[in-house]
């Protein structure tokens, strides 16, 4: 039986890994879970699952949940050092990293240090710290599992092949909501227009990445890092129907790629219990009821973030880590109808624009440069207009 902390518990990725958990009572133990503001979410998750632990953002959240428990044992913790004792747990063999954003980075380091495999949800751990974290996986000797599916597609047609004969990663792309929209209107998109993906159902913040691409474009600096391939090697397709999830190109012509109706259920279960596959109540893919799969290049004028990711990657050492933070801000201030979409690319690219690159030799490094970009970021969508 394998013992797991579920780091982001009441999102969509820690919510299909409990619906997974659920599933196969005799494969998993849930040991600690995590969450933010979704208090009653997270209370009837810990009457089902009775996790030894449970992690709330603040003190006040924690005094709410303990009240709200009808008995049971749950330690319940808040902050950053709860979320540290989540991940570090003894018991815990896996960890399974699902919280949104930079906020996900110093737990899922911890994880990685105490020596616990990982489910890696969270890109962004690899997107600010991919060279310290790989590090680390290598002096620990654990082992990174990817969960986003384009990633859990390269991992599988990757199986059985010498790295060495990859030619190129192809990251496909849905082209969310506004593929077809022409760039001239995307500054009058509503935030209602920009939250209705038309295959996945996420969060609000990875789901406004979808739509202006920054989401594939931290998806490219990831994948540089998991597997070890530079960016000029990593390609990205859209493909509007979402059932070829990324391929792999090899250097004798063959493309080995990865097929399934889009459900988050499949890659996270593939992680959990790797090289084993299990059931998931993922529905079938029927190839008879396609109508045809297509593939687009990215337009750099409808999408300019994938085009300022593949500019950080370049740029490296602290560069993937400002974009990240300025990324953060800028959707923020959108989904807070502060900024009109549009403004979110530019807001990013004006922080990058003032940022000299620099080495980053430690965590603690990452979380000042993230606090940084965040500050500049703020003050430039204050002073100016995007």
């Amino acid at each position: 039986m394998k013992k797991l902390s579920i780091l982001g518990s009441t999102g969509s990725i820690g919510v299909s890994t409990l619906e997974i958990v659920a599933a196969h009572p005799d494969r998993f133990e849930v040991v600690a879970l995590t969450a933010g503001n979704n208090l009653e979410l997270l209370r009837q998750q810990i009457e089902r699952f009775r996790p030894q632990l449970a992690v709330v953002l603040t003190e006040a959240s924690a005094k709410t949940l303990r009240q709200t428990l009808s008995g049971g044992k749950t330690e319940i913790l808040h902050g950053v050092p709860g979320l540290i004792a989540a991940a570090t747990a003894t018991e815990t063999e896996m960890v399974v990293a699902a919280i949104v954003g930079a906020a996900g980075l110093v737990p899922t380091a911890a994880a990685i240090s105490a020596g616990k495999d990982v489910a890696l949800a969270n890109k962004e751990t690899l997107v600010t710290a991919g060279h310290l974290i790989m590090g680390m996986v290598r002096e620990k000797g654990n082992r990174l599992y990817p969960v986003d599916s384009e990633h859990s597609a390269v991992f599988q047609s990757l199986q059985g092949h010498r790295a060495e004969d990859v030619k190129r990663i192809i990251l496909t792309a849905s082209g969310g909501p506004f593929f077809n929209l022409p760039p001239v209107r995307l500054a009058q998109v509503s935030i209602a227009d920009a939250l209705n993906h038309p295959n996945w159902s996420m969060g609000q913040k990875i789901t406004i990445d979808s739509a202006t691409m920054m989401n594939k474009g931290l998806e490219v600096i990831e994948a540089r890092w998991l597997f070890d391939i530079p960016g000029e090697k990593i390609a990205v397709n859209i493909h509007p129907q979402s059932i070829i999830h990324s391929m792999v190109e090899y250097v004798d012509g063959c493309v080995m790629a990865q097929l399934g109706v889009p459900d988050m259920k499949a890659p996270i279960a593939y992680a959990l219990t790797y090289p084993e596959r299990v059931s998931t109540g993922v529905k079938p893919l029927d190839l008879t009821t396609l109508s045809g799969l297509t593939f687009f290049a990215p337009d750099n004028s409808r999408f300019p973030a994938l085009r300022l990711a593949y500019r950080a990657l370049l740029d490296g050492e602290s560069m993937p880590a400002v974009l990240n933070a300025a990324n953060e801000v800028a959707v923020e201030a959108f989904l807070e109808g502060k900024i009109p979409f549009t403004a979110i690319s530019r807001a990013i690219e004006s922080t990058m624009d003032v940022h000299q690159p620099h080495v980053l030799s430690s965590i603690e490094e990452v979380l000042s440069v993230d606090r940084w970009a965040r500050d500049k970021t703020r003050e430039m969508l204050s002073l100016s207009r995007f």
